[in-house]
């Protein structure tokens, strides 16, 4: 039995890009979850390659594997579970990594005689994040490097969106997320590191739900589709390349700039979500105080009793690598117990 991606018993959360007979994941955390009593079930997608080796995990009744995917972009059958009794089980396929590819989901097929059931009804609170890599989970499974460089030898199998802070912490807040998060991206068009040589920033990507140029036109995302409680943003990292404006001069004509910038941007924010608390932060890994100083004079300037700055305990030192797991694990309990303060009823801290 076929069950097609539009089906009704099936449960998305994500910027998801549907076209007529798949929906698309881009964004890392995004996933769809399904219900069943069966003995099989395997997904069918593509996966359109851009970089890195790349991966989709998977958690079958509790347990958490990853899948390779093929590079071709063709339809693949992915097994997740077979020759098992006719039990009921619950999956949930997720996006491990960023637009590094786009996976497209045609649907699943199980045994002729598996019967559909409805999933548990689906938690009101909402987080959404914009971030690089870290907000994306990047190479956080490379948890014998804590508080170390990265591993040279990895190629994406490394990353896994599920163990970022950011999935963590809307766990640990019984919350869905829309994790809006990019390795390399800075808030600036022509800076950091993503799409090299021909930057993109955060201000040309934060408004679509597909934005890689690899992939095809950008697509506008329809913000009427997803209202946050809470609004994370963790820019200000990758902005230092190729230049550390901020670092050598605070008040050098870029670094005026960048904070005019950021500020704009976070109005924007605050024009589409007026309702939302906004969370302004950088993460523990190494960057020079003075990013978070101009995120705090910004914070200041616009004085609204909704968006707040957050520092974490070990913020811009605690890492010269990426945050893994152990990492990520005590940045969400620090971000969860700040957001749990401003007292919004649906999201309130559980089991993770």
């Amino acid at each position: 039995m076929f069950i097609k991606s539009d089906n009704e018993f099936l449960e998305y959360c994500g910027r998801i890009y549907c076209e007529a007979d798949k929906k698309v994941f881009i964004y890392p955390c995004s996933y769809v979850k399904l219900k069943f009593r069966g003995k099989y079930i395997k997904a069918i997608v593509d996966n359109n390659q851009g970089y890195w080796e790349n991966y989709l995990g998977c958690i079958l009744d509790g347990r958490q594997s990853k899948i390779k995917l093929s590079d071709d972009n063709y339809k693949q059958e992915l097994i997740l579970m077979e020759n098992t009794d006719s039990n009921e089980h619950e999956v949930m396929l997720f996006k491990r990594q960023d637009s590094c590819h786009e996976v497209g989901l045609y649907g699943f097929e199980v045994d002729e005689d598996a019967v559909l059931l409805q999933l548990p009804e689906k938690t009101k609170g909402k987080i959404e994040v914009y971030g690089d890599s870290v907000s994306a989970g990047e190479v956080s499974e490379a948890f014998d490097y804590m508080g170390k460089p990265d591993p040279t030898w990895h190629m994406g199998e490394l990353s896994n969106s599920y163990y970022s802070y950011a999935w963590l912490t809307a766990r640990k807040l019984n919350a869905q997320i829309h994790d809006i998060a990019q390795g390399g991206i800075a808030l600036l068009d022509n800076t950091g590191w993503f799409n090299e040589p021909n930057y993109i920033g955060m201000e040309s990507v934060y408004d679509k739900v597909r934005y890689n140029p690899a992939f095809g036109k950008p697509v506008k995302w329809d913000f009427n589709n997803y209202t946050p409680d809470v609004v994370i943003v963790a820019i200000g990292q990758n902005d230092s390349h190729p230049d550390d404006y901020m670092a050598e001069d605070y008040n050098c004509a870029k670094a005026k700039n960048w904070r005019e910038h950021y500020r704009d941007f976070i109005l924007k924010l605050r024009t589409i979500y007026p309702e939302a608390h906004i969370v302004l932060c950088t993460t523990i890994l190494e960057h020079h105080k003075n990013w978070d100083n101009a995120i705090e004079e910004v914070c200041r300037e616009i004085a609204d009793e909704k968006i707040h700055h957050f520092l974490f305990e070990k913020n811009g030192s605690g890492t010269p690598g990426h945050i893994r797991l152990q990492e990520a694990e005590k940045m969400s309990d620090e971000l969860a117990e700040y957001i749990e303060s401003f007292g919004i009823s649906s999201l309130r801290r559980g089991e993770c």
